[in-house]
């Protein structure tokens, strides 16, 4: 699941490899001798990983609604999955659909 909103430093990182360091706005970084992308490429991953992140915001949604594990689990236990599914799974789901329309 993507949590973090990307970085530019993140989005240079990828285009160039690991093992580089420098500001997570994408300024003073140091290639350690590897080619700098230019900033058309730099722009465009960085769009690219946040149209990934922005269509995400529906997961995000949901997994901070979702019980946790443990509640889950003993809900699976002691009322079944058809129980655990309605009652605790599709009201979340309901609530934040995929196409980020929510809450509804």
């Amino acid at each position: 699941m993507i949590n973090l909103k990307p970085t530019k430093f993140e989005a240079i990182s990828i285009l160039v490899g690991r093992g580089i360091s420098g500001a997570e706005d994408g300024t003073e970084i140091d290639y350690r001798g590897k080619t700098p992308p230019s900033d058309s490429a730099i722009e465009a991953k960085f769009s690219e990983m946040l149209a990934e992140w922005t269509a995400q915001e529906y997961a995000r949604n949901r997994q901070a609604e979702y019980p946790d594990y443990g509640t889950q689990l003993n809900k699976i236990y002691d009322d079944g999955l058809t129980k655990w599914k309605s009652e605790m799974v599709d009201p979340v789901k309901a609530k934040w659909p995929k196409d980020n329309s929510g809450p509804k």
